[in-house]
């Protein structure tokens, strides 16, 4: 009888060896797709089977029951993270379960560059993620979207950085997380008390015009202590691009009978500064909206090199123009 019991046990240990074996087999097998991609979108609330089903229909894997029977043992069959995974050259159940247990999915590059409007930020993610450009710009002026985020206005607040969005990633997250970017980005920049007593979304506001008027960042801290002299004499910031962004945007160059048209961003008709920033300023912007060089320019013009002449009174400014101009 302990004989017979030995041989059954035996004979059902080898029995799970071999099936052990061919399971494991199973789970290494490479299926190679030989130059083709497969892409397989989770989404949320899939269950791991429907996947795996996907996974198999497409030829990504060969075996449904190697890989469900380690994901169950792993846990990772309820980790599913919803995106879209990309698969060429080779592949098996083992590296499928490992990237669907990384949440190695098909990411997106987008970036926004320091001064990008909202127009221009609604642009780019169109063309990177295919997000609809009018729902960007209706977002943000969605009152109860800009309750979440504890803004009165979006623009100046999508930071500008380089992202990596999954696919299929909801607009709104995109927003938000390119907003909390802004606050990671400065919150520790803020002093108790705020140069000139501009408060911080006013100091946005003064950056954004700063972004705009100069590309160089030398001339950054010089630009601010111009306009932080004129808000503090209450004198009108005459910023062209201040004008150019209350007109929608201009694809030419400003023109003089442009500087008489009466809106809230017409900074040669309207006193202080505008109602919202007019683009998405960067960290140095901002830093030299809050740290302006010490000078008594009021005035200054564009050089023809990509620099500025400053001046201390009007009849310097107009003796500049008149050497820049050659007349």
């Amino acid at each position: 009888m302990n004989r017979l019991i030995y041989k059954v046990a035996a004979a059902l240990l080898m029995l799970l060896s071999v099936i052990f074996l061919i399971g494991l087999k199973l789970y290494n097998e490479e299926v190679d797709l030989d130059g083709s991609q497969v892409s397989i979108v989770v989404q949320r609330g899939d269950g791991f089977g429907k996947v795996v089903d996907q996974l198999v229909f497409e030829g990504v894997i060969e075996s449904r029951l190697p890989i469900k029977l380690v994901a169950r043992l792993t846990g990772d069959d309820k980790k599913l993270i919803p995106g879209r995974y990309d698969f060429v050259g080779v592949n098996s159940c083992k590296s499928v379960l490992k990237r669907l247990a990384e949440a190695d999915f098909l990411r997106l590059k987008v970036t926004i560059p320091e001064g990008s409007t909202i127009w221009k930020t609604a642009q780019l993610l169109n063309r990177a993620m295919s997000y609809d450009s009018t729902e960007v710009i209706r977002l943000s002026r969605d009152s109860s979207f800009l309750q979440q985020l504890e803004l009165s206005n979006l623009e100046g607040y999508l930071f500008p950085e380089t992202y990596f969005f999954p696919w299929g990633y909801p607009l709104e997250d995109a927003l938000v997380e390119m907003v909390r970017q802004y606050r990671t980005s400065t919150d520790s920049i803020w002093p108790k008390d705020i140069i000139g007593g501009l408060s911080r979304s006013e100091i946005v506001v003064l950056a954004s015009i700063i972004e705009a008027e100069t590309g160089l960042g030398s001339e950054r801290e010089m630009v601010s202590s111009v306009y932080h002299n004129r808000l503090r004499k209450k004198m009108k910031l005459d910023a062209d691009p201040t004008v150019i962004y209350g007109l929608g945007g201009l694809d030419r160059p400003l023109w003089t009978k442009d500087l008489k048209i009466e809106t809230p961003y017409n900074t040669y008709l309207n006193k202080g500064l505008p109602p919202t920033p007019i683009n998405s300023p960067g960290l140095k912007a901002i830093k030299a909206a809050l740290y302006p060089a010490e000078s008594e320019f009021l005035y200054f013009v564009a050089d023809n090199s990509g620099g500025h002449r400053f001046s201390k009174t009007n009849a310097e400014h107009n003796r500049a123009i008149r050497e820049i101009r050659g007349r």
